[in-house]
């Protein structure tokens, strides 16, 4: 037979009276926690009583019920209605929600009391994240929601944020899979595809700390300390379309920028301005950049100005300022600490004083139309701008160089007498002059992409000399032979040491070249296969046992890293970079290993691009590289296009034509008479000309503007 199972009865509900109610010494709560009794208050008058009280009838002398309730569970509910009837916004008679206890039970008050606040469950965060969330999107405001459970409308905006996060991450959280720090971390960037990407990069980490999470969600803005950012502004940033990410959770110095494109066009539209003005002051060329490598001024002539002296009322505003400064000072000189506005008026008298240092220069205006000027951003976001450089091809109007008294001619790149001229500006070495500015004359190659194309062709030439032991082994030969029987020679194709030859300056798509990736390829193979490097006799044992093919590929392969076929500026001026007959040495020794080598650039995979030649370069010149490569007739096709449209379309038909410029170009036959120290040899023609005359920079940072 079953046993038959006791069912339960619950406890009695029923409203009674608030001035029957009182509090109950048995409550178990005595210190004060969580929200105030005032907060509460305003919450019950707000949306009412949620939850019942839990009372007990009070029994009287003689053992009967004396008509009062007191109150073991809920005593702070008492409190905050008793605080409502205090100010006369419920009455003593309001009927109060109560859970009524039998008076003969066996449970405690004690029981009760502290079963209702242990037993209960704390609400998870992300419970309280979406809940805000779900009330905003119905319509509350973030200042609605910050009132209704007194808190500041900043903490709802970071637990709407919170909530925000991909809903990956989110059940991630839920599962104690992240800590709430590491959460908020996941705020700063909005896009959830990144989010959970970063979260599969470190999820397997020993090390998954905020700040790294951060950075790595950051990794493509710019920060609004950058200079870039302080130059433009935010504000003129956000006008124009932009988005700063900001973090809700701790200091972010103003956010980043979410948009370094944008941020880079503004900073460039606001240096062009500032060149534009600048130009009205007659300098030949002006160059433009964020910032300028170190050296960018090596083997210029710097022009020595004259500051503008100050005016007499200048002077007595900077007497005045000063008196004031020091006035202040004596009167707070013995406080502990200045007071906020004394210390801020300091702060303005001393910019006040040090603009009055910043005294402008004026130079010779004999000097001005063959000098020019650097622009650029400084560290702390204003506008730095250099004056006075003289190149070395203008020096020979420093020498007074007269007017040709046949043709009446000026000299080459000077200014017109009487007459105005326009400085050639270039922005980050890409040239400002209108399209329409373009003329029919074939004009020197620009010097960045002269350098960009021989870094091209150096890779290239280094993977042939790699794949040739033959030629890497007489190359090796005739460099050492040159060494050891005194014939010391600057610039050359080859270092001996070996020494590899770095390419500062090179286009996008050079590390994706094939000539790249197979070095790449040889490198890491045999850096497999070599022993540790701590044991110098281990190596030298392992080379020594090797076959007599490894050691000649082992040998090409090290020798081709110490290969340059770049070009650069000739610097005469200083003892950095390479000479005029060091450079012609190079460029010579290099064809001659390329015709050594069978070095072809089409088979090693260049071709003409928008990026790489055609975007670079005059109307004319692609009109001319189209003419050479397929006829007339294609010329005739894109002729009359815009320069953007027809830069486009002379790489479509070009695509498959083996037309390579002149720096690629396999040298003819013949000229492997190399030139000697101290003897200078006739310039290619792709290098013929003044290449600063739109206003080339420093070979590693400029391009020559056509």
């Amino acid at each position: 037979m079953a046993t038959a199972v006791q069912k339960i009865t619950l406890s009695s509900s029923r409203d009674i009276p608030f001035n029957k109610l009182v509090l109950s010494q048995s409550n178990v709560r005595k210190i004060k926690a969580g929200i105030s009794v005032e907060e509460l208050a305003e919450d019950i008058a707000r949306r009412g009583l949620l939850q019942s009280l839990n009372v007990r009838p009070v029994v009287g002398d003689d053992g009967l019920e004396t008509g009062m309730f007191e109150i073991p569970a809920g005593g702070r509910r008492y409190q905050a209605l008793a605080l409502l009837v205090k100010q006369k916004r419920l009455a003593k008679t309001a009927p109060v929600p109560c859970v009524v206890r039998e008076a003969g039970t066996d449970i405690l008050a004690e029981d009760d009391s502290l079963a209702e606040n242990v037993q209960r469950v704390a609400l998870h965060p992300l419970d309280q994240f979406r809940a805000f969330l779900d009330m905003r999107t119905k319509g509350m405001t973030e200042e609605a929601i910050a009132a209704a459970f007194f808190t500041t409308a900043q903490m709802v905006k970071q637990r709407l944020r919170l909530a925000s996060v991909s809903p990956v991450l989110l059940d991630i959280y839920a599962q104690d899979g992240m800590t709430l720090e590491m959460l908020m971390a996941f705020t700063v960037n909005p896009d959830h595809a990144r989010q959970e990407q970063v979260w599969q990069a470190i999820k397997d980490a020993w090390s998954k700390e905020p700040y790294q999470i951060r950075r790595m969600l950051t990794e493509t803005s710019v920060r609004a300390s950058d200079k870039r950012a302080r130059f433009v502004g935010v504000e003129a940033y956000e006008a124009a379309g932009g988005y700063v990410l900001r973090d809700l959770f701790q200091s972010d110095d103003g956010g980043w920028l979410q948009d370094p494109v944008l941020l880079d066009r503004l900073a460039g539209e606001k240096l062009k301005t500032a060149a534009d003005e600048i130009a009205t002051e007659g300098w030949k060329w002006i160059e433009v950049a964020v910032s300028f490598p170190y050296g960018h001024d090596h083997g210029l002539r710097e022009l020595v100005g004259s500051t503008v002296d100050l005016t007499g009322e200048e002077r007595a505003a900077r007497e005045a300022l000063r008196n004031e400064f020091d006035r202040i000072e004596a009167e707070y000189c013995e406080a502990a600490e200045l007071p906020d506005e004394v210390d801020q008026l300091l702060g303005e008298i001393e910019q006040a004083l040090e603009a009055f240092e910043q005294r402008p220069t004026v130079y010779d205006p004999a000097d001005v139309p063959r000098a020019g000027v650097f622009i650029c951003i400084a560290s702390d976001g204003t506008l730095l701008v250099d004056r006075g450089y003289v190149r070395p091809e203008d020096e020979a109007q420093a020498e007074g160089e007269d007017i040709n008294p046949d043709t009446g001619d000026q000299p080459e790149g000077s200014a017109p007498q009487g007459t105005g001229q326009r400085a050639t500006i270039t922005v980050g070495g890409q040239p400002t002059e209108p399209e329409d500015g373009d003329s029919d004359t074939i004009k020197p190659l620009p010097e960045r992409l002269i350098i960009e194309l021989t870094a091209h062709r150096t890779l290239a030439l280094r993977d042939a000399v790699a794949g040739n032991p033959h030629v890497a082994m007489t190359a090796l030969l005739h460099r050492l032979v040159l060494d050891c029987f005194g014939a010391h020679i600057s610039g050359a194709a080859l270092e001996a040491r070996v020494r590899e030859v770095y390419l500062s300056v090179q286009s996008s798509g050079l590390a994706d070249s094939s000539s790249a990736k197979s070095i790449d390829q040889r490198h890491a193979a045999w850096k497999e296969d070599l022993p540790a490097f701590d044991d110098d006799d281990r190596l030298w044992n392992w080379l020594d046992t090797l076959d007599q093919a490894s050691r000649h590929a082992l040998l090409a392969h090290c020798v081709s890293f110490g290969i340059t076929a770049l070009y650069e500026r000739p610097n005469p001026y200083s003892g950095t970079g390479v000479s005029q007959s060091g450079l012609d040495r190079r460029l010579a020794e290099a064809d001659r290993l390329a015709r050594a080598t069978g070095l072809d650039m089409v088979e090693a995979g260049w071709k003409p691009t928008v990026d790489n030649y055609f975007g670079r370069v005059t109307k004319a010149r692609i009109l001319e590289a189209v003419r050479e490569g397929l006829g007339e007739q294609s010329v005739e096709l894109i002729e009359d296009k815009t320069k953007v449209e027809m830069a486009k379309e002379a790489e479509r038909l070009m695509a498959d034509s083996g037309w390579l410029p002149e720096p690629l170009r396999m040298a003819v036959d013949g000229s492997d008479d190399l030139p000697v120290e101290g003897e200078a040899a006739a310039l290619p023609e792709f290098l013929a000309g003044d290449l600063d005359e739109d206003g080339a920079g420093e070979a590693e940072q400029m391009v020559a503007a056509e």
